[in-house]
């Protein structure tokens, strides 16, 4: 994988049939995260809540940071239906939308029949990113790793803005029952992609025990060369990324300037950068492997921190800001794009769904880590010294990238008949575990 290969068609590869699934399998994952969050917020602070309560709602999208604890279950468990990926995405697409259309029905009138039913739509939310992640990493063929991760982010982008933005818009003109029906109406995308798309040519056996499906992914992945260091990589890989992040609309606050301008620049042309770097990170990774493109992404990554340095100087400058906002999140899409696509390289397809859940989960940490430590340090020595902090910071993860080569970084099946009977056939979701 670290190679390039110029022999690959990067149009081709753009332009397959597997990619359009995967763009639209990244819009019907990132449609519902809206729905248990801003969106939901907006309609409870219409409707006059408190912020103390609203607040308490947050919570709902809790599973979306434990996902990796049930992951397991669908490695180990095959739907009696479509395989063991697109069964066990029909099931949390169809349970997602019954919740949404339980939302709709509930309204404000209950408000813990509300947050029940709004974590249940993340939970289903949570499951069938699972899934999907693990329907991607199968389906596409190791060149293609770069241009899918990047499409699968131009997916799920639209997917939070139609159920974002798009809802917000609609609140405007209708009620937000009528809102929610529309938002469930979306995930029929999903739904008849799974119907539709075919499931992964995987020849690999699953885990035949519960244990198994728990215990396996871990011992397999462990036992490779350089297990540790890859797990501080991608523990530290993009921190450089999460410290800018933590801090962004503070600083843009603090510095002067207003709530719809930053909205307006973060949420238009931030999100625009973004997709577009992931496009651009993606046709890049296709031609020249993943393992220069985390070298290239990573330092350019690193170096964007540079221009909020450069607007903490300058103070108030409105083109200074906007330049700053897309060189970020330009560069942070283009190394998301090399980041999950080493990700997915990384997964074994006996348990894809484990490893990638346990393996995005620890990518995730340092933005959820990141915040006291990160906000002593802008208090203690200021802004333009915090963002040069940010930017020295992503040196540690490029140094590990000098190990590259050492890493057993292809998943190894070696595991696939550890023990007896591991040939039989993938147990059905009704056997026992």
């Amino acid at each position: 994988m670290g190679k390039g290969r110029p022999d690959i068609s990067i149009v081709g590869v753009f332009t397959s049939w597997r990619m359009a699934v995967v763009v639209l399998a990244g819009f019907s994952s990132g449609l519902p995260l809206a729905l248990t969050g801003v969106s939901l917020q907006a309609w409870l602070t219409g409707q006059g809540f408190d912020l103390k309560l609203i607040g308490t709602f947050a919570a709902v999208g809790l599973p979306y940071t434990l996902k990796f604890l049930w992951s397991p279950l669908m490695d180990r468990f095959v739907p009696p239906f479509l395989g063991r990926r697109r069964g066990w995405m029909l099931l949390s697409q169809l349970a997602m939308i019954g919740g949404t259309v339980a939302m709709a029905a509930c309204g404000v009138q209950s408000l813990w029949l509300l947050g029940v039913l709004a974590t249940a739509v993340a939970f289903f939310s949570a499951s069938q990113d699972i899934v999907i992640d693990a329907y991607r990493t199968e389906l596409l063929k190791p060149e293609e790793l770069g241009a899918g991760a990047s499409l699968s982010i131009l997916g799920y982008r639209i997917g939070m803005i139609f159920s974002g933005a798009m809802a917000l818009i609609l609140a405007d003109h209708m009620s937000w029952q009528a809102v929610y029906l529309i938002m469930a109406g979306g995930m029929l995308v999903g739904l008849a992609t799974t119907l539709l798309a075919p499931e992964p040519d995987v020849e690999v056996q699953a885990p035949r025990t519960l244990a198994q499906a728990v215990v396996l992914p871990l011992r397999e992945f462990l036992s490779r060369r350089g297990a540790i260091e890859i797990l501080l990589f991608i523990l530290i890989y993009k921190l450089d990324w999460a410290m800018v992040q933590a801090f962004m609309a503070p600083f843009l606050i603090k510095t002067g300037f207003s709530y719809t301008e930053i909205g307006l620049v973060t949420n238009g042309l931030g999100v625009a950068a973004t997709v577009g770097g992931a496009i651009v990170g993606g046709a890049v990774i296709t031609g020249m492997g993943i393992h220069r493109s985390l070298w290239i992404f990573g330092l350019l990554q690193g170096l964007a921190g540079l221009s909020f340095t450069i607007l903490a100087t300058l103070g108030k400058n409105h083109s200074m800001m906007v330049a700053a906002i897309t060189v970020e999140n330009a560069c942070s899409g283009m190394a998301t794009a090399a980041f999950t696509g080493f990700i997915m390289s990384l997964c074994n397809k006996r348990f894809t769904a484990t490893q990638y859940a346990l393996l995005s989960s620890l990518m995730a940490l340092p933005r959820v880590m990141i915040g006291l430590p990160a906000g002593w340090l802008a208090e203690r020595i200021g802004w333009p010294q915090y963002f040069i902090v940010a930017t020295v910071i992503a040196v540690p993860g490029l140094l590990l990238l000098l190990r590259y080569p050492h890493w057993q970084v292809t998943a190894s099946d070696a595991l696939a008949s550890d023990e007896p009977g591991s040939e039989q056939e993938p147990p059905a979701l009704s056997q026992s575990a």
